[in-house]
């Protein structure tokens, strides 16, 4: 199989060519958003489909661009859902040996403990939290 047997499909272009790209700087519709700017926005696709797409870099890099007037508000988490995302991000962040809950998701998989415990160099105290547990004992 050479490369002229591969073929660049576009999951969301109904293969007409109905669905415009512009390229960088183009777009000047104040209509349309990408998902960042319309979380920016303080918003969301809401299931509707892409109306264009945005390319730069020759094509390399695109976004999808939504209709700002038929995006939805984001959705607010509940606490319990907060909560849940707290614990699972204190289990990615925490080492299992020294118990220092980090700023930042450690190694467990490949190392199993933070990179102080792992080498035995000392931590620097602004890299984690010196909080204790969380408790919901109230």
């Amino acid at each position: 199989m050479d490369n002229r047997d591969l073929v660049d499909v576009d999951p969301y272009d109904p293969g007409d060519g109905s669905l415009p790209v512009l390229r960088w700087r183009q777009a000047g519709y104040a209509e349309l958003a990408t998902r960042r700017q319309l979380r920016e926005m303080g918003r969301r696709p809401g299931g509707q489909e892409p109306v264009a797409r945005i390319e730069c870099r020759g094509g390399r890099r695109f976004a999808w661009l939504y209709r700002i007037d038929r995006a939805l508000p984001k959705r607010i988490p509940s606490l319990a859902q907060e909560l849940a995302l707290d614990r699972a991000m204190a289990a990615r962040s925490t080492c299992p040996a020294c118990g220092r809950r980090y700023h930042h998701c450690l190694p467990l998989r490949t190392l199993g403990t933070c990179l102080e415990c792992h080498d035995g160099t000392p931590a620097d105290p602004s890299t984690y939290i010196t909080l204790g547990r969380p408790s919901l004992a109230a």
